[in-house]
């Protein structure tokens, strides 16, 4: 069965909120893995540090500074996933897309779909 984009922004399927939980699940438990290093791990801490502080970097232009807020939150958190180990990243994140496929009947799962064709076989015994 074909998914059809919708041509939305937003994704359809998975809910953004949900991809957004899903990530910062994700950098959480990157941060508490001891086979990442604890210079990659310095990166979200220090987002998270600019992000708390005043400092702004676009201070001069009116309705800007919330922009470049979430853009670099964004960066950070690209830029992290990036620096972790790939084989650590995609193992955290198989294990929690399994852990969130359903609790308590939330999400719904993702079955497979076989599409075939079925033959009645004792019409054509009679015959």
């Amino acid at each position: 069965m074909n998914k059809k984009s919708s041509g939305s922004i937003i994704p359809s399927g998975t809910g953004i909120l949900r991809e957004m939980t899903l990530r910062a699940k994700l950098i959480f438990r990157l941060l508490s893995d001891k086979r990442v290093s604890p210079w990659a791990k310095l990166v979200p801490i220090a987002g998270l540090i600019y992000w708390i502080s005043p400092l702004d970097l676009i201070s001069g232009i009116p309705g800007l500074s919330a922009v470049d807020d979430v853009a670099i939150l964004w960066f950070v958190q690209y830029a992290f996933i990036e620096l972790c180990p790939p084989d650590v990243v995609s193992e955290l994140s198989k294990q929690l897309a399994s852990n969130n496929t359903i609790v308590d009947g939330a999400y719904e799962v993702e079955e497979e779909v076989v599409d075939g064709e079925a033959t009645d076989v004792t019409s054509q015994e009679k015959q």
